[in-house]
């Protein structure tokens, strides 16, 4: 089949949902389908170019062929500068369409300008369109409390909202998501269960290693968090806890970038909280590495934020090995993948006090440490691997492919009974 994904974010990015659109891409891509994927230059999380950009450039990588446009960086995260971001993202989108081969298959993926960028492609083409969402942006403005969001959230999820009803087929990365979708007028039956799957697990340094590259100290006891430094991560809360924390060998790193990466710096600072340090993002290896090296790994989010975002980096937690610490909402999406995976703690969102007595207790309880990491090394092996995840995928098109193909089209091969769908 000719598949046509639209998306805000794709490789060589490797943080948020970049590596996942890329492996989806990828993997339709090997089955023999024939794969055009329009987005702009990479940019996330740094929002700051990552390669030379033109107005137009055409690349073809791993059997899919890239076609990329212009986009504006905001220079500060504003409601007014991401509405602008995503209309130029929208606009220039249009003009990447392919015009010599007509899609079998139209796939967009979150955020809403290339959902609504899937749309009017099917509107061009005369197909169906479906979508992925990661998050769901109307609501992820509206909880974490971006500048200005609360004017533009009721639009954006409206929007949000009328893409998903007349796509024939959505994917959400969690329950709360579909349960959102599903009381708003969206077929159940046309919403499917997905999730991030650990993208790959390699090492390049022993934990001794690169905690001596990081300057860690071998006395350290290390509460790191890594990946992306946004507004929904809320991670104030970690610089608050440092100042709860009188023990000298207890240290929180950030390790990362985003557009809170600054502030966080100053906050830090101005606090004197010296307990708390940084760490620029890390390479593939280096960055499995430091997981690793770390005593407990943290995923922090702001309590607004609840079902409408999945954090990608529990699946590159887990299979680490070290407890994990979730400050979220009790009743989120987060914190059950938590308690599923048996994996560690979730204390509550916005409490920086209660993030420091549980860094505390896991210091003193090394077995407990140790049960948790494996556990949690134990799900991962389980539940996320690509080859699991990957054929829910297969299953996504192929329920896709249903509306919009003739039933001859999609290969027999590919017909097959998937156990464990969500």
């Amino acid at each position: 089949m000719r598949i046509l994904l639209t998306s805000s974010y794709y490789w060589p990015e490797l943080t948020g949902n970049a590596p996942y659109v890329t492996g989806m891409a990828e993997h339709y891509a090997s089955l023999g389908h024939d794969v055009v994927v329009t987005t702009i230059f990479p940019h996330y999380p740094e929002w700051k170019p990552l390669m030379p950009r033109r107005l137009m450039l055409t690349q073809h990588h791993q059997g899919v062929e890239i076609r990329r446009r212009w986009n504006y960086i905001p220079a500060g995260h504003t409601a007014a500068r991401r509405a602008l971001y995503d209309a130029i993202i929208f606009g220039s989108g249009l003009s990447a369409l392919p015009s010599r081969r007509r899609p079998d298959v139209i796939i967009g993926i979150s955020p809403t300008s290339s959902c609504a960028h899937a749309a009017v492609a099917g509107r061009i083409f005369r197909r169906p369109y479906a979508l992925v969402f990661h998050d769901i942006i109307g609501q992820a403005v509206r909880q974490t409390g971006m500048k200005g969001g609360a004017v533009i959230a009721g639009s954006v999820g409206r929007l949000e909202l009328a893409l998903a009803r007349g796509a024939a087929r959505v994917a959400v990365y969690s329950d709360g998501m579909r349960d959102y979708f599903a009381k708003r007028g969206v077929r159940e039956s046309a919403i499917q269960r997905v999730r991030p799957w650990t993208l790959r697990w390699a090492p390049a340094e022993d934990p001794h290693a690169a905690r001596a590259r990081l300057g860690w100290h071998p006395d350290d006891f290390i509460a790191l968090h890594a990946g992306n430094m946004g507004l929904k991560q809320g991670l104030e809360n970690l610089i608050v806890a440092g100042m709860h924390i009188n023990d000298s060998q207890i240290k929180i790193v950030l390790a990362g970038e985003g557009n809170q990466r600054a502030d966080l710096e100053h906050r830090r600072a101005a606090l004197g909280a010296d307990n708390v340090s940084f760490v620029s993002p890390q390479k593939w290896g280096h960055y499995e590495s430091m997981l690793q090296a770390a005593d407990v790994l943290i995923v922090n989010q702001r309590g607004a934020v609840a079902d409408m975002a999945f954090p990608s980096k529990l699946t590159s937690y887990f299979p680490a090995g070290r407890p994990v610490i979730a400050a979220v909402a009790p009743h989120s999406d987060t914190a059950r993948e938590i308690e599923s995976a048996g994996a560690g703690v979730v204390v509550p969102a916005d409490d920086p006090a209660a993030l420091a007595a549980e860094i505390l207790n896991l210091k003193y309880a090394p077995w407990r440490s140790d049960q948790l990491g494996e556990a949690g090394k134990r799900y991962a092996a389980g539940e996320l691997t690509p080859s699991r995840i990957l054929a829910w995928y297969e299953e996504f098109l192929e329920a896709v492919a249903a509306t919009t193909v003739r039933p001859g089209r999609v290969a027999a091969g590919h017909r097959r009974q998937l156990r464990g769908s969500p």
